[in-house]
C-alpha cells in the first residue's frame, strides 16, 4: 500500500477492495475447486456465484463481495477516465472527485461525498466477508 494512500478509498489494495475480494475467492478456489467445477474459472464474479451456489458462502456474503467488486471496479475505471491514466486512489475532494462520482452515475451538482460514503459502505461489507472467510479458512 502506498504511504499516502487512504486504506478506505484505495480501489485495489484498500480494505474490501479488489485485492481483498479476489484473494478471498482464490482461497476458496484453492480449497474447493477440486470438488466444485464452477470455481474453476479465472473470473471473479462467476467464482463468487459458484461459491454461493456450492454453499461455501451465504447468498448475502456473495452479494456483498459482488457489490464490492463491482463498485471498486467501476470506481477504478472512472478514475482512469477522469485522470487519463491508471490510478487506484479516490481523490479526497475537488473537481476530480466530483467528475469520478458523475462517471459512476451520481448526479451532476450532487454531493460527491455521497459517492465516497457509498463506496466505503460497499467495501466495508465486502471486508467483513473477507475477514470471515479467512478466519474460517
Amino acid at each position: 500500500m502506498p504511504r499516502t494512500a487512504d486504506r478506505t478509498t484505495h480501489t485495489k489494495l484498500g480494505r474490501g477492495g479488489l485485492a481483498d475480494i479476489e484473494w478471498t475467492i482464490q482461497l476458496l478456489q484453492l480449497q474447493h475447486a477440486y470438488a466444485v467445477p464452477g470455481l474453476r474459472t479465472p473470473h471473479t464474479l462467476p467464482a463468487i456465484a459458484a461459491a454461493a451456489q456450492a454453499g461455501l458462502i451465504s447468498d448475502e456474503d456473495a452479494e456483498s463481495l459482488t457489490n464490492g467488486w463491482l463498485v471498486a471496479s467501476r470506481t477504478r475505471n472512472a478514475i482512469m477516465l477522469v485522470r487519463g491514466k491508471p490510478d487506484d486512489q479516490i481523490p479526497r475532494q475537488g473537481r476530480e472527485l466530483a467528475a469520478i462520482a458523475r462517471a459512476c452515475g451520481y448526479p451532476p451538482g450532487g454531493d460527491p461525498g455521497e459517492f465516497v460514503d457509498d463506496y466505503r459502505r460497499a467495501t466495508r461489507r465486502a471486508r467483513k466477508v473477507v475477514d470471515r472467510v479467512f478466519d474460517n479458512g
